[in-house]
């Protein structure tokens, strides 16, 4: 990414008010893609609990504000070494390699730091945006999977990805 492209780090509970401000100015953006969310979700307070729910989260900067995020949930640990990704990009950041960024800095925290062996993701399936940033970061198609996610107010169909991290036996201990 370029010198004055959004920074991504991992995110804190100080930085809720900002994502509730970038959740609240995407929500139209996002409706496609999103479950239906409570009112209390788009709330600095409800996002200082996501923030402390066990996922491992990501957030894009730009200047003070969340231009994007990423997630790492359902981690699980021992021979299974996984987890599942979700993310999203600010409507007026998308097209900018911000999506593909944020995924590959997750892949390597989730190898480096949380010694994961892989990661898996899901699509809508006319998600073609969301399925080219997998396939940039090295994810590959494994199936489909029927009535996957209620989303937008519907079950709906999702191509799975998974990329693998690495070939390590799992630590002892």
């Amino acid at each position: 990414m370029l010198a004055d492209s959004p920074r991504i780090r991992p995110a804190t509970p100080g930085d809720a008010p900002a994502l509730a401000r970038a959740l609240v100015r995407n929500r139209a953006h996002m409706k496609p893609w999103e479950p239906h969310r409570p009112e209390r979700y788009y709330t600095a307070e409800a996002q200082v609990e996501r923030l402390a729910d066990g996922a491992a989260q990501w957030i894009a900067v730009d200047g003070d504000e969340v231009v994007g995020a990423a997630t790492l949930s359902g981690i699980v640990l021992g021979a299974f070494r996984s987890a599942s990704l979700g993310y999203w990009v600010d409507r007026d950041h998308t097209g900018r390699g911000l999506a593909t960024a944020l995924v590959e800095t997750v892949c390597n925290g989730a190898r480096e730091g949380l010694g994961l062996h892989r990661i898996q993701a899901g699509t809508l399936l006319h998600n073609h945006a969301s399925q080219r940033v997998l396939a940039k970061s090295g994810f590959t198609r494994i199936g489909t999977a029927p009535r996957y996610l209620h989303i937008d107010g519907d079950w709906r169909d999702h191509h799975l990805f998974q990329r693998i991290l690495h070939d390590d036996p799992p630590p002892h201990g």
